[in-house]
């Protein structure tokens, strides 16, 4: 591969890293724990592996009890590692063959292999410059437990995985089912060797080497290379050795293994996800949400508060001087809500609204759910699940929230109206025209009483003059009474509407912080993590 090639691919598999490790993190409290610590362990290890040195390949040698697996590893390396090492008939712990000591060492630690062989040069397979290390590795059906753990440790940090089976059981399921299977989607880096093919007729090798290609294919590795081999007498070592040597010339493994790390744990959050994208949150859902929690925080209730006070209000700023006094026994709405705010008094951030009761909660709880259901339609169960949760958790301080958003609301009902006045000035002017027709009669009545002079009294139509004064001045003040009472009552749904619009808005924010925007928010995580699900999944 060259220079500008690897750097190529060095990039594409950073960039699909960092898509997998945003959708984990994106992932967090939605998918199954285990699934995302799988992960986390696979950007660990990828992260670890990529600061070790890239000049060598890694190739471990996997296999059953009796596969012949560490006489086959000698026979490709071209010397006694594994016996030698091991001084048992099974491997114990890793071996290892090394061709290219720069920088091997690191490596050898981070792979925690002790047993460390730099081996000869073998014409046409490996030299110094190779950069090539084999891993004879414990059976993965050792009795031993602490040996299964290393093969499992193994499986997941070699670059390329050498499967060695044998002929009695290359169809264990003990391998496929544990192993090759769940490592499907790592058949650029997996090469199976049969060996021992030398205890077959010749004429069951063929058929037998198509029976393994066979089951392969159903573990979704049908285009690994299969090579025949006999450790003993050699047939197929040259072939096991060009497939090395190919990996280890073209300096892929380790990317293409790490790739593949990345695509099967891809795979593993995409099953836990599953599919689908929620519909999100629409103009209409949000719409019914605030008018269903406008009626469940009595915003009704206020409103018609506020139409009630104003009326109140302009029934003692305009009525009849005589009889509007008799309004102030009336109290006012809003003061019994706590929700009077005249100037300069302090604001309130309670009401004294009543507490929302069994269908007040029942309600909100209707009205939260019905929006977090539509936003969520289209996602699949996890994401659902989260969408709703993130709703439901908001609807917990929605009643509180709500009383205080109409408690800081301003109502405006502290504002006067500017008609007030001028039907305030006529009444009085009113009232004192009749007190003065009042007060002259009573002097004309003094004064006949008395046996006094009455002086002539002033007509109009025929009418005195001071009856005219009172009648006219009554008159006045009923009329204007009654029309103030009409205008009142249109001014006060005016103002009732504009008190119902500013406390919608009220509603509107208190949904859109607990509700909406939680709920958007987790919308827009599933389609973030989809989004990097797909790029840590594209090859």
């Amino acid at each position: 591969m060259s220079r500008h090639g690897a750097a190529r691919e060095s990039s594409r598999l950073h960039s699909r890293l960092e898509a997998l490790n945003d959708a984990r993190e994106l992932a967090a409290g939605a998918l199954p724990e285990e699934a995302l610590d799988e992960v986390l362990e696979v950007l660990d290890r990828a992260s670890s592996r990529r600061s070790l040195s890239a000049a060598h390949t890694v190739v471990g040698f996997f296999g059953a009890t009796g596969s012949g697996k560490s006489s086959l590893f000698n026979a490709v390396s071209g010397a006694e590692i594994a016996t030698a090492a091991a001084r048992r008939p099974t491997t114990a712990e890793p071996q290892a063959g090394i061709w290219g000591a720069d920088d091997s060492e690191p490596l050898l630690d981070w792979l925690e292999v002790r047993n460390r062989h730099h081996a000869a040069p073998v014409p046409g397979f490996a030299d110094e410059d190779t950069g090539l290390i084999l891993l004879d590795l414990p059976d993965f059906d050792s009795t031993r437990a602490a040996n299964r753990e290393v093969v499992q440790r193994m499986v997941g940090l070699v670059d390329v995985l050498v499967w060695v089976l044998d002929p009695q059981k290359y169809a264990d399921a003990a391998v496929h089912n544990d192993f090759l299977a769940p490592l499907s989607s790592h058949g650029a880096v997996t090469l199976v060797v049969l060996n021992q093919i030398d205890r077959l007729p010749g004429h069951d090798v063929r058929p037998v080497l198509e029976s393994l290609r066979g089951i392969l294919a159903r573990d979704g590795l049908g285009k690994v290379q299969v090579i025949g081999a006999s450790a003993v007498e050699g047939t197929g070592v040259d072939q096991v050795r060009g497939a090395i040597r190919a990996a280890a010339i073209r300096r892929q493994a380790l990317s293409q293994r790490l790739a593949a790390d990345v695509a099967r744990s891809a795979a593993m959050l995409a099953e836990a996800s599953g599919t689908g994208e929620p519909a999100g949150v629409t103009a209409a859902a949000g719409s019914r949400l605030r008018a269903e929690l406008a009626v469940a925080a009595n915003v009704p209730v206020v409103v018609d508060a506020v139409v009630r006070s104003y009326r109140l209000e302009a029934g003692r700023r305009t009525g009849w001087p005589v009889t509007r006094w008799l309004a102030r026994f009336r109290p006012d709405p809003l003061r019994r809500l706590n929700l009077r705010r005249d100037r300069g008094a302090p604001e309130v951030n309670r009401t004294s609204l009543p507490a929302a009761g069994a269908p007040e909660r029942a309600r909100t709880d209707a009205a939260v759910r019905e929006f977090a259901d539509a936003a969520s339609e289209g996602a699949s169960g996890p994401w659902r699940a989260a969408i709703r949760g993130a709703a439901r958790e908001g609807r917990e301080q929605l009643p509180d929230a709500l009383d205080q958003a109409i408690a800081s609301t301003d109502l405006k009902a502290a504002r006067k109206s500017w008609w007030w006045s001028v039907f305030n000035v006529v009444q009085w002017l009113a009232l004192l025209l009749a007190v003065g027709g009042f007060v002259w009669l009573g002097v004309l009545a003094v004064l006949g009483y008395l046996q006094l002079p009455v002086p002539e009294v002033p007509r109009v139509e025929g009418w005195p003059l001071p009856t005219v004064m009172i009648a006219g001045g009554i008159l006045v003040g009923v009329v204007l009474a009654l029309a103030a009472a009409f205008i009142g009552g249109a001014a006060a749904r005016a103002r009732g509407a504009g008190a119902r619009k500013r406390l919608t808005a009220a509603v509107g924010a208190v949904a859109e912080e607990h509700v909406v925007e939680p709920v958007a928010l987790e919308v827009s995580r599933v389609a973030s993590f989809n989004a990097a699900l797909k790029v840590a999944a594209t090859d």
